[in-house]
């Protein structure tokens, strides 16, 4: 049983308890920030981070256990782990994707460090982009298909998804820039169904789109602020981590309305109905409330983790609301619904 205190917050038949300083941080380590979260088979939370040790390993209850990664990473990003618990991860400045044991072996790298693909782009804004290209220009976040295979986002600086085979061997690439099907701004985040379904958060179109094995569109959702990351339970429930409006704007950029919404989590059903949404940014700093958005996963036990870069997205200043998280954990109540 947690002894964990915090606000309870329900939304159609989900609670949860909402704890924003759940992971007991060392006090001498400078975490500006945490990009990605992932549990394996022990529920071990593996948080990936922008710090001087990018992959902390905590246990449910927020003790540190381990961390590895130092000098690995030029910007970490995204973060998966596979039924195996190997642990899969993506580093956008440095144009590659790697694959690593728990205790932070490497196993397999793809991309050339330091090299990106010609897409024509000339920075990291989505909107220099002239054209699709091969892997990896910024890649963003990866996920894997039930039979192994490895679909990977390659986002801002790309517009493209690309599958590879389990060894690494790509198999096809789709996508462009764009606003049609199949088009991108940004897909950011990525997951794959137990049918195979592709799940891509195309970020700057603020929607998700859905694409079979092979990469054939099928639909979209559009009830969504500028995903950044989806994640699919065990129900076949699709969560959304969302960046909203209010945070982490291109230069150029504004609100499609006055009251458009913060960073929040959505939580829909495999047709892409609305069954519960938390946040919405008006406290952005108060659990359970968001600032930016950026990594949702589940644990075992239904809990929910959420990532935020608040950083990045506040222009690396705190924002005037108060004192930012980095990441919280929603302890899902015991005997509730979900």
């Amino acid at each position: 049983m947690s002894t964990e205190t915090g606000p309870i917050f329900t939304s159609g038949n989900y609670t949860y308890r909402a704890i924003a300083d759940w992971a007991k941080w060392p006090a001498d380590w400078k975490v500006s920030e945490v990009t990605g979260v992932a549990t394996d088979s022990k529920d071990r939370v593996f948080v990936f981070n922008r710090s001087d040790h990018p992959v902390a390993v905590f246990d449910p209850d927020g003790n540190l256990l381990f961390s590895w990664g130092t000098g690995l990473f030029n910007r970490p990003h995204g973060i998966w782990i596979g039924p195996d618990d190997s642990v899969y991860c993506t580093d956008d400045l440095d144009h590659t994707v790697h694959k690593f044991t728990p205790e932070g072996e490497r196993l397999l790298s793809l991309g050339t460090s330091g090299q990106p693909s010609d897409t024509g782009a000339t920075s990291i804004d989505y909107r220099t982009i002239r054209y699709a290209g091969r892997p990896f220009h910024f890649p963003t976040n990866l996920a894997i298909a039930p039979n192994g295979d490895w679909y990977i986002s390659d986002g801002y600086g790309n517009a493209r998804i690309h599958k590879y085979t389990p060894d690494g061997t790509l198999q096809f690439s789709w996508g462009e820039p764009g606003s049609g099907p199949g088009q991108f701004h940004v897909p950011h985040g990525i997951a794959v169904d137990r049918n195979g379904v592709v799940y891509v958060a195309d970020r700057e179109n603020s929607r998700v789109q859905l694409f079979s094995p092979q990469g054939e569109y099928l639909t979209e959702w559009t009830d969504i602020a500028r995903p950044c990351e989806v994640f699919i339970g065990p129900q076949d429930e699709v969560y959304v981590a969302e960046l909203g409006y209010r945070a982490g704007m291109w230069p150029g950029t504004t609100a499609p309305s006055p009251d458009s919404p913060g960073g929040r989590l959505s939580i829909f059903d495999s047709h892409g109905t609305l069954l519960a949404r938390f946040g919405g940014g008006d406290r952005p700093c108060d659990a359970g409330d968001f600032y930016a958005p950026h990594d949702v996963w589940m644990d075992s036990q239904g809990s929910l983790y959420l990532a935020e870069v608040c950083w990045s997205a506040s222009r690396q200043q705190h924002p005037a609301t108060g004192r930012y998280h980095t990441l919280q954990k929603f302890e899902r109540i015991a005997g509730a619904g979900r």
